[in-house]
């Protein structure tokens, strides 16, 4: 099954752990508060770890999130792994199901979802099995 919807994200940044120091590399943290609409309406929240680089538009980040709501008509919850490399405008991003994690009327979920991003506005792409 295939659903497309949009999102709002909420993220805030929480105490680093590791700071730039002599070669500009620096570890962050943030949290993510976001609210998706359409065929999955649900709320989730997570948290990212990002790494920045010093060379412009080269970073990575790695995010968790609990996804609660209803996939569907389904209700239950999910949780969403986030992989991420940008360099020199290439990026590639990879969000997946975490296996076993589905609940409620969603047990079994497996699924990966793509985002959009345009003119402010966030979209969501699910393709997702039960």
């Amino acid at each position: 099954m295939k659903v497309t919807g949009s999102f709002t994200v909420k993220m805030a940044p929480l105490d680093a752990y590791a700071d730039s120091g002599e070669d500009g590399a620096q570890l962050g943290r943030m949290s993510l508060d976001k609210m998706f609409s359409g065929p999955l309406t649900a709320s989730s929240q997570g948290e990212m770890l990002t790494g920045m680089t010093p060379t412009q538009g080269s970073a990575g980040y790695v995010a968790l999130e609990k996804v609660t709501g209803t996939l569907e008509g389904k209700s239950g919850s999910f949780l969403l792994q986030h992989f991420g490399i940008m360099h020199a405008g290439d990026s590639r991003l990879i969000l997946e199901v975490v296996p076993a994690s589905g609940t409620g009327e969603i047990a079994g979920l497996k699924g990966t979802m793509t985002i959009q991003q345009s003119e402010g506005r966030h979209e969501y792409t699910f393709d997702y099995s039960l």
